[in-house]
Order: C-alpha cells, then sequence, then structure tokens
C-alpha cells in the first residue's frame, strides 16, 4: 500500500516520505529540516498531507513549520511530548492508530530517549518507523528516561514481526557496530554483518532499513541474554534491564 522514500539530511539523519499509493497522501516522518524534503516532494509528484513526529528533538522537528506553511499538511506528534512539537495538530499515544489513505498506523509509547517518544508501526507493510529509540546494531541514548524505560520500550519492538522493517532517523551503523563488536565478538552474524555494512558504507550505500531480525541476532542493545554480553559488561542474572542499562552505560563511555 505505501511507498517510502529515505531522504538523508544533515550529517547523518534520515527523514522520509510515506506516500499511499491508492490515495496519493502522503506523511513526513521526522522532518529535520525542510528544503530537501520539499524538494522531493515536488519531484515525485506528491502531495504532503501529514507530518508524522516521534519525538520534539530538533533534528526530528525542525522542518516541521515550514513544510505545514508551504503544504498546509497535518502535524501529529505523540502525546507526551505535544507542548514542544512545533505547529501539532494531534497529540498520539498508545493504542492510538494513525490513517494515510488506505494505510494505517498503530501508535508505540516507546519512552526512553525521551519522555513521550512514539514509533509507527504500518503492520500491513511491515514498516516501522522508530525515531531514535531502535538504531540499525543501536539504541538511543538515555536523555530523559531510565534504562528500565527504555528497556519495556525496546521489548515492545522486540516483539514485532521479524521482517519488519527498521527505519530509524540516523546512520550510525557503523559506529554502532564496533562498539556491537567490543561486547560481543564472537557472534558469527554479528561479524558477517559489519562487513555488509564496511561495505555499503564504503560505496556511499545507506544501511538503513535493517530488519527487525537482524536487530535480534546482531544488536547488543536486544541482547541482554547473550552469555558473551553478560561477562563483558559484569552483569548477569534474571533481569534483562539490568544487563541492558550495564551495556547502555558502556556505549556511553565508548570510544571505539
Amino acid at each position: 500500500m505505501l511507498e517510502i522514500q529515505q531522504i538523508p539530511v544533515l550529517s547523518d539523519n534520515y527523514v522520509y516520505l510515506i506516500h499511499s499509493l491508492e490515495r496519493g497522501q502522503t506523511a513526513v516522518v521526522d522532518p529535520a529540516v525542510a528544503a530537501p524534503v520539499l524538494d522531493a516532494a515536488k519531484r515525485l509528484g506528491w502531495r504532503i498531507t501529514h507530518i508524522l513526529n516521534t519525538h520534539h528533538h530538533p533534528d526530528h522537528v525542525g522542518g516541521n513549520l515550514e513544510i505545514k506553511a508551504e503544504t498546509g499538511c497535518r502535524v501529529i506528534g505523540p502525546r507526551g511530548e505535544g507542548d514542544a512539537i512545533p505547529g501539532v495538530d494531534e497529540r498520539v499515544g498508545e493504542g492510538d492508530t494513525v490513517t494515510l489513505g488506505a494505510a494505517s498506523a498503530a501508535v508505540i509509547e516507546v519512552p526512553g530517549h525521551t519522555r513521550g517518544h512514539v514509533a509507527y508501526w504500518f503492520a500491513a507493510d511491515r514498516a516501522l518507523f522508530c525515531g531514535d529509540t531502535l538504531f540499525a546494531l543501536g539504541c538511543g541514548r538515555l536523555f530523559e528516561g531510565s534504562a528500565e524505560q527504555m528497556w519495556a520500550s525496546l521489548s515492545k519492538l522486540k516483539a514485532l514481526p521479524a521482517e519488519a522493517r527498521v527505519y530509524c532517523a540516523h546512520e550510525y551503523t557503523q559506529a554502532n557496530g564496533r562498539f556491537a563488536l567490543s561486547v560481543e565478538p564472537n557472534n558469527p552474524l554479528l561479524v558477517a554483518r559489519m562487513r555488509r555494512v564496511d561495505s555499503q558504507r564504503a560505496q556511499g550505500r545507506p544501511t538503513v532499513p535493517s530488519t527487525l531480525g537482524d536487530e535480534l541476532a546482531t544488536n547488543p542493545f536486544l541482547r541482554p541474554d547473550s552469555p558473551e554480553i553478560q561477562r563483558t559488561v559484569g552483569v548477569s542474572g534474571p533481569d534483562p534491564a539490568a544487563v541492558f542499562g550495564a551495556v547502555r552505560a558502556r556505549k556511553d563511555g565508548f570510544r571505539g
């Protein structure tokens, strides 16, 4: 039902245009800036009708007002951060549905990176727009939430189908992968994935989207049950959030 265009902006951001083939509506996900988005929509002949914001950081909402002024689109953002979303028209949270033409997305609350962060899950198209909660081989920093909150959020995303495509908001994969190898160097799937990632980046190709199946197999932030990761970070036991928290803290100080 959907056609998705990825627009690289700034130094490492990705903005997405989501186009409903049946109704001709188009949503912009997390427009950091306006001009490249408006140019891409014009080139494609798509009319922007919606903005979907995952959270309030400037590199995700910076283009809201200019795009809205140019197109008259409707701005949808997380209920928990509505006052911080420029031009917001509709505030959404867990259990809500966002409709784009004939397609629909479930709203999933995923706090941790920010207090009200949400993700948009287009189940029929197996497309997850998760902002800065889950990255290819990584996850967002805990700026406004706790390790327990973020683990609960990631656990919601872990439960989605393995074939889900993960459209995250940044090209951080190489740096994330270097850290992943530092905590789970003997994971053969991770080693093989990093060879592919290095090749993609050497050719100037994006590593995003990934699939949730790849993340479950190689992303250390989704793998607190890995004995090797537990040994590396020195935390084990029945509480996965504690292991996750140790991995996140280790990444915050990583300089590899």
